[in-house]
């Protein structure tokens, strides 16, 4: 036992903040501020207005439970996981509804929820949310802030982790960050504003879309109606051309398959050639994007080889959902050479390369082709009989080179129409930040400058504090 004299000194009681005191505690001085706001609203510091108190949930003690889980996964379908604790693999945190979510990892993204509540179970959300709660400040005002230009650049000022999935926003930074602070009715009506502005972009959007999405639908019914005679019936009319003038023939009888490979035992080996593999070759557009220089020593054997204005035809699995084809260009010392997954296919005078190009890239040559394609699973090709002994019905050379002259022209208008919706589709998005960083500045026209100050809306949230 230790003898003392006197009274224990004891720690004094933290004196309370005034309400005075708090409301400069959570103003934003004004060197601080990102940028004016209009006179009756305020800055305020994200932290001081924040009521949610922090609760965890252990899902595993109750595995039975059915839980409303709002994970950062399920946000991409904007729909929370209904699940059981057993289903669950650790703790979580406590929410209510009209919580907003802000997500820690990779602030790149800009991912922002509102806690909606679907469904009676508890609500609970990952650990990877800073959870937001002020009944007092509208949940939408405040979800639609967060997603805005200057708040996402706070976001990334202060981050912890290499990069990516790796980087976090660190919550006790997160709570400095201004927010500008309307009026209440102020806040329903920017909300209301912005969601009405949203619905006409997304409205615009989605018929856009449809544009893009559709060229491929587009791009068939074009080649189906060369194939079958109806794109040049007018021409075959106002040319005297017959509609029987259409061959049956076998591909094998106009066009040469793997042509014999010329004769380079008498060239240099260091003489340079093209060569094209199986990568250079874009599927999407159709064409060799670029091809690289070798000496002839190196491509002389084990490697496909072909020339100027021939034909390429991917043989295997993975290059037939568009036809990955093209149509060779010039070549250095007009020698290429490349994978052998490619068929080469040298068009006979009758056949114009281009007709057949446009042909080997239809989804019907391409869904025959897969039909009879040999092989490991993952790694079928298609036989090099199916190409010889493909039936087509051909039409005179004159009305293929107009078929060709037709499809390039309508494709190159389809094409040019499904990059303009791209376009327009970017600058939706670009709209939409505009709208949010006008709405956060005030200047979005709802402003009503005769309300009273925010001010009064700050002393009354931190009066509850």
């Amino acid at each position: 036992m230790f003898a003392y004299k006197g009274e224990l000194a004891m720690p004094k009681k933290k004196t309370a903040l005034t309400i005075e005191e708090r409301l400069q505690q959570a103003l934003v001085p004004a060197e601080e501020q990102p940028y004016e706001v209009p006179e009756n609203w305020v800055w305020v510091r994200l932290g001081e207005v924040n009521k949610y108190v922090s609760k965890s949930v252990n899902p595993i003690s109750e595995p039975d439970k059915i839980f409303e889980l709002y994970s950062v996964p399920s946000m991409a379908d904007d729909y929370p996981e209904i699940i059981a604790g057993s289903d669950i693999g650790s703790s979580k945190q406590s929410v209510c509804k009209e919580d907003v979510l802000l997500c820690k990892i990779n602030p790149r993204i800009n991912r922002v929820w509102k806690v909606s509540q679907f469904t009676d179970n508890e609500l609970i959300a990952s650990s990877e949310w800073i959870i937001i709660r002020n009944n007092h400040i509208n949940a939408n005002y405040l979800m639609y802030c967060f997603q805005s230009k200057y708040f996402r650049e706070f976001m990334l000022s202060n981050v912890s982790g290499v990069g990516g999935s790796l980087m976090r926003a660190q919550p006790k930074y997160v709570q400095t960050y201004p927010i500008p602070l309307p009026p209440l009715s102020e806040q329903q009506r920017i909300v209301e504003s912005i969601e009405e502005l949203f619905a006409k972009l997304d409205e615009a959007k989605e018929r856009l879309q449809e544009v893009a999405d559709s060229f491929a639908v587009r791009k068939a019914a074009i080649l189906h109606k060369a194939f079958t005679g109806e794109l040049t019936k007018q021409w075959r009319l106002e040319n005297g051309v017959s509609d029987e003038s259409w061959e049956d023939k076998l591909l094998g009888d106009v066009c040469t398959v793997n042509p014999k490979k010329i004769d380079a035992k008498n060239l240099d080996d260091n003489l340079e050639v093209s060569f094209v593999p199986m990568a250079a070759v874009s599927d999407v557009l159709g064409e060799i994007v670029n091809h690289e220089v070798k000496n002839l020593q190196d491509v002389r054997t084990g490697f496909t080889n072909f020339s100027k204005g021939d034909v390429i035809f991917a043989k295997i699995t993975p290059c037939m959902e568009n036809g990955k084809s093209a149509i060779v260009g010039p070549l250095v010392n007009d020698i290429g050479y490349g994978s052998t997954e490619f068929y080469v296919l040298r068009c006979k005078e009758e056949l114009n390369n281009k007709y057949l190009y446009h042909m080997v890239r239809n989804t019907t040559f391409r869904a025959e082709a897969k039909a009879v394609m040999t092989g490991v699973v993952g790694q079928q090709r298609v036989p090099k009989t199916f190409l010889q002994e493909y039936q087509l019905l051909l039409p005179t050379l004159s009305e293929q080179h107009e078929i060709v002259r037709l499809i390039d022209d309508l494709l190159a208008r389809e094409r040019a129409a499904q990059q303009a919706a791209e376009q327009a589709l970017a600058s939706i998005d670009l709209m939409k930040k505009s709208i949010l960083a006008r709405a956060f500045r005030g200047e979005l026209g709802t402003n009503k400058a005769s309300e009273a100050s925010a001010l009064e809306l700050l002393k009354q949230v931190l009066a509850e504090n």
